[in-house]
């Protein structure tokens, strides 16, 4: 069981201490991924819903865009030349891809940078989200949104490791089947690295 599971109040007081106390640590490199300047800087928002019970907010990518199409993933996307900083990236592409407004934000911390073997260098950047707000999905990049308890996410029992092919090669993967969902690549190995962090400032 996670030890981030329970009252949200108490877990959001946790969570805070956490970011506060902690550093982001060394970049994270996907097995099969070779570091350089050729990766493409983006940023994602890592969205904790205030809620009786902690949830984090997940989208569904529309199934015809060109990088992971269909996959389950967080709201974000390239770093612009104007964005400044990976947060400003994380909070820009909240607002445009499902309507999170900035002001409903309280934005904790970054976690490490996660090299992927499909190009992208992002910053995870973890934020809760404070209630009511009212959701506006972009329907050209996202096919829906929907929201999974964070004590699910935090437990270790859930995090399993599957083995999948990327361009004819095998590759292995975090995966955590949520009902008929799998949350599966990038989006799992961030919410393993988040764990991580959390256990290890704890």
């Amino acid at each position: 069981m996670s030890v981030f599971a329970g009252q949200s109040d108490e877990v959001v007081r946790a969570l805070r201490a956490s970011f506060r106390d902690g550093r982001a640590g060394s970049p994270i490199v996907e097995a099969g991924a070779e570091p350089s300047a050729q990766h493409i800087a983006a940023a994602v928002l890592v969205p904790l819903v205030v809620r009786e019970e902690l949830s984090v907010l997940l989208t569904r990518r529309s199934e015809h865009l060109h990088h992971h199409p269909g996959q389950i993933c967080f709201p974000g996307g390239r770093i612009e030349p104007d964005d400044g900083s990976p947060t400003i990236a994380a909070i820009r592409e909240a607002e445009e891809e499902v309507g999170l407004r900035p002001d409903r934000l309280e934005i904790l911390g970054a976690l490490p940078e996660y090299y992927s073997r499909t190009g992208f260098r992002v910053t995870p950047v973890v934020a809760l989200v404070h209630p009511p707000f009212e959701l506006r999905l972009d329907a050209f990049e996202v096919a829906e949104s929907f929201e999974v308890p964070f004590g699910f996410l935090m437990d270790p029992a859930n995090h399993r490791q599957t083995d999948t092919e990327y361009q004819g090669r095998p590759r292995r993967v975090y995966s955590m089947p949520y009902g008929e969902r799998n949350i599966w690549g990038t989006t799992a190995a961030i919410l393993v690295s988040l764990h991580r962090f959390l256990r290890d400032v704890r």
